[in-house]
């Protein structure tokens, strides 16, 4: 009987363990830090823009500059996004002139500009902070979450990967090129769940 007795204890314990862990797992993937849909930007008309607006759509996310050794990397935008937005995917830009100021237009010289020069049809925003205490919102959640190295962002063409769901799956360093396999691979994947 009191086997019987110790059995049913040790039971329920590792029921509520397991309970418990599962709901720890379940907070862990749905954290909000994870998630971009809650945070809204502006775009070049300064029309706020809610990122949740995007759910559905696969995102890369990125800090542009005109004046940077980085700055051809538009073109590898652009044929990365003529080639993967009919099946679901978006670029969403933002001009940042935090490294070496190369970023000093306004928002209508740097549409000018990638338009004249790289044909950029990809979606523009306002320009933004994405270092120090005036970082936005946006940069906060990418450089600080739970799923991608945390840290600030360390120069002009660093690219995130958002999921449909708008939760954050990887991060990209400038050296690597948007047409690069490890980028189209990691689109393409996420394109297809």
């Amino acid at each position: 009987m009191i086997k019987k007795i110790l059995l049913i204890t040790v039971l329920i314990a590792l029921s509520q363990l397991l309970a418990q862990e599962k709901t720890t797992n379940i907070q862990k993937k749905e954290s909000p830090m994870d998630n971009i849909n809650d945070i809204s930007v502006l775009d070049m008309s300064n029309k706020e823009v809610k990122l949740s607006d995007y759910n559905g759509k696969v995102l890369m996310i990125v800090n542009v500059a005109s004046e940077c050794g980085s700055t051809p990397q538009y073109k590898g935008l652009e044929e990365i996004y003529k080639e993967y937005n009919p099946q679901g995917f978006e670029i969403l830009a933002f001009p940042c002139n935090d490294f070496g100021e190369q970023e000093p237009g306004t928002n209508e010289q740097i549409q000018n500009f990638c338009t004249s020069k790289y044909n950029v049809t990809f979606k523009l925003f306002d320009k933004i902070k994405v270092l120090g205490e005036d970082k936005s919102p946006l940069y906060e959640r990418l450089t600080n979450n739970s799923v991608t190295e945390k840290g600030d962002v360390k120069w002009n063409f660093e690219k995130f990967l958002i999921s449909k769901e708008g939760e954050i799956v990887k991060r990209f360093r400038t050296k690597i090129e948007p047409t690069s396999d490890e980028i189209i691979s990691a689109v393409e994947k996420e394109l297809k769940k």
